[in-house]
């Protein structure tokens, strides 16, 4: 179950495409507590007694179509559906999408199948979560008055860039959505938060000086070092090396002439920003402890024998607990808002997932009667060409089901799910 802070400012009015579902399901605030065991053939599920009507997950599906075309300007708005077979599908994709007029209508199915799939999950998620979060929030007592919703909404707009009735206008028209969408799903992003505050996220001073005490080393650096060295296979041979550069001939030579040491050989032995103990543990303790600019060895190594010139030392750092304390802040933040939307969502679903039942085409995890589908062994013979994509993007989907948002808690029939 994802969270709504995955959804920026709260209803995140451009990302709709990059989000997956970027909706709710009704602005009504109908209950109730009897469980539904069956699902009736107009609803894709039912949660807690209240319907989500196939009608309302075919709108949200379209809203997402239609946020994946705006993203791509002349791209067509396929929204799969009539599963199983997808006839409708079939010819919207052979008529829009001129380069698989002629493909067949097994491998046009097939990928409809698969965009309906990663559509449906979202949209699936989207909508039980947003009822489980709704009605949590309602057995806590939490409530949103219209004044603070409308405040909500005014915030979401200007933060958005929507400054005018018009530019709102526009943003409905491409996007999909309709005005009690909108609405609803900022109730519902605002109902969210006031879970995640019952859980405590502010981080104390010396929480700050713990975490900084137990991880001192993550706010400073190393000393480093630049040095040219010689790798040799033999003492002898490293001799030499010394030797001739001690008369002035090149690293860039000597190096190609006697190290064994494939980094380096062809680039004049040198290594830069070496920290102690990244290389050989006697060539770093005996450069470490080396002055600037002075040929020393041979040091025994481990793969032979190290002749060496320390040309820079860089001198470790460390940040203080007063330098650190706004990245560690952050950090200690973003734990504690993790771990109380994990409790949110458990809390959630623990209440709620027995009484969330699904059809067979719309099942999810989150579902009471979802059944993990069976991993088949069976080979199947290649075909030659793969199977077309519905849309320019659908094939690079992420499988929705990792990209479930915040939704209705009751009937989604109203008239934002009227498309």
């Amino acid at each position: 179950m994802k969270s709504l802070r995955s959804i920026p400012a709260l209803c995140a009015f451009f990302v709709v495409a990059a989000l997956i579902v970027a909706g709710c399901g009704s602005s009504s605030s109908k209950s109730s507590s009897s469980s539904a065991t069956t699902v009736p053939a107009t609803d894709a599920a039912v949660v807690a007694g209240n319907p989500i009507t196939k009608r309302a997950v075919y709108h949200w599906m379209y809203v997402d179509a239609k946020g994946e075309a705006a993203q791509d300007p002349g791209a067509p708005v396929i929204v799969p559906t009539d599963p199983p077979e997808f006839p409708k599908c079939i010819a919207q994709v052979k008529k829009e999408i001129p380069t698989l007029a002629k493909e067949s209508d097994a491998k046009i199915r097939t990928a409809c199948q698969s965009a309906f799939t990663s559509y449906a999950q979202a949209v699936m998620g989207f909508l039980i979560t947003g009822y489980w979060y709704q009605g949590t929030a309602h057995k806590l007592g939490i409530t949103l008055t219209k004044t603070q919703l409308q405040a909500a909404i005014t915030k979401a707009k200007t933060a958005s860039g929507i400054k005018t009735a018009a530019a709102y206008k526009t943003f409905l028209s491409t996007s999909g959505y309709t005005d009690a969408d909108i609405s609803y799903r900022i109730r519902i992003s605002t109902l969210y938060s006031k879970l995640i505050k019952r859980h405590p996220t502010a981080v104390t001073s010396a929480e700050i000086a713990s975490y900084y005490a137990a991880h001192k080393s993550s706010y400073g650096s190393a000393e480093k070092l630049n040095l040219r060295i010689v790798l040799a296979k033999t003492q002898a041979n490293a001799n030499a090396a010394k030797s001739a550069l001690q008369r002035g001939q090149s690293w860039d030579a000597i190096a190609k002439k006697y190290s064994i040491d494939p980094t380096t050989k062809d680039s004049g032995g040198l290594l830069t920003g070496i920290t102690a103990n990244q290389e050989d543990a006697a060539l770093s303790k005996a450069a470490f402890a080396a002055p600037l600019n002075k040929l020393e060895g041979p040091v025994k190594g481990q793969f032979g024998y190290y002749v060496f010139d320390v040309l820079k030392k860089t001198p470790a750092t460390q940040e203080t607990l007063t330098q650190a304390t706004a990245a560690i802040k952050q950090t200690l933040t973003t734990q504690k808002t993790d771990a109380a939307e994990k409790l949110v969502n458990s809390l959630a679903s623990s209440q709620w997932k027995s009484s969330t039942v699904c059809s067979q085409l719309f099942a999810i995890t989150d579902c009471s009667n979802y059944v993990k589908p069976k991993t088949t062994t069976t080979a199947t013979a290649p075909t030659t060409t793969p199977a077309p994509t519905v849309t320019s993007k659908s094939s690079t989907k992420k499988k929705s089901s990792t990209k479930k948002k915040s939704s209705a808690k009751s009937s989604t029939t109203s008239s934002s799910s009227s498309k």
